[in-house]
């Protein structure tokens, strides 16, 4: 039998590139994963209005834009996601419109990944104090400076219960409707504040309406839920003040800039 040279050196050659591409591409694979050297959990994917979700091992970095993925009267009347006032306002008053536009920002938030109780319950600031699943901010009970009251504003609110700021930062102070009733369900995660615990909606998913006086002073409690079948303290939206947050943060919050 005649052995061809040629073809075996041909064979090996070939044999050896690919291992050679082979090795490459695991290297590259461990050294720059899409997920920054650490696993993401699962829940975090629920945040679909996420531009960018990695993790350092020790915080969960979430990057949005912080614009609503639904319809509003905040948005320029020459955006498609422009709609003229209608319904029920939060507060059950007249629809009063503040003179803010929706725009796009720049938040990028820092949440614990192994969230934990802090002995000292620091005061959840004005501004953004988490991020809901459509990257919209979410803020504390406050209108303003010296714990002004909601009161005033509550009215401005649209269909979906939101507003933009005089900066045009769109937020949620209460429910955002448009993920309790459209994507998500009343009892459903809704995001999560600073310090890595979760906020669920206005309703335990036995259906049970929860009330500011079945919380804690920093509005949530401890039990499992679906996304936690081990349990983990949560945070509730609920129609009572003070609807988000109560006295501070449960657990030490990260960061949020823009």
């Amino acid at each position: 039998m005649t052995i061809n040279k040629t073809k075996i050196q041909n064979h090996v050659l070939a044999a050896i590139a690919a291992l050679s591409i082979s090795s490459c591409s695991k290297d590259d694979d461990t050294t720059t994963p899409t997920n920054g050297n650490n696993t993401v959990s699962a829940v975090y994917s629920k945040i679909y209005g996420a531009t960018s979700i990695t993790s350092d091992g020790t915080f969960i970095t979430i990057k949005t834009n912080g614009v609503p993925d639904h319809k509003s009267a905040y948005y320029p009347t020459t955006n498609a996601l422009y709609e003229a006032y209608s319904g029920t306002t939060f507060g059950g008053g007249t629809f009063t419109q503040n003179p803010n536009k929706i725009a796009t920002q720049n938040f990028t938030f820092k949440i614990p990944v192994n969230p934990t109780v802090t002995t000292n319950h620091s005061a959840t600031p004005l501004g953004a104090i988490g991020v809901a699943l459509n990257g919209v901010a979410l803020y504390n009970q406050y209108a303003g400076p010296n714990n002004q009251v909601l009161t005033s504003e509550i009215n401005s609110f649209d269909k979906y219960y939101g507003h933009p700021t005089a900066t045009s930062q769109y937020h949620y102070h209460v429910e955002p409707l448009y993920l309790t009733t459209v994507k998500s369900t009343k009892s459903g995660l809704m995001g999560f504040l600073l310090d890595g615990f979760p906020v669920y909606g206005p309703q335990e998913e036995n259906g049970t309406t929860v009330t500011s006086s079945a919380l804690d002073a920093y509005h949530g409690h401890t039990h499992a839920t679906v996304d936690f079948p081990n349990g983990i303290y949560h945070y509730h939206f609920t129609a009572d003040a003070p609807y988000l947050n109560g006295n501070g943060y449960y657990g030490t919050p990260g960061t949020v800039t823009q």
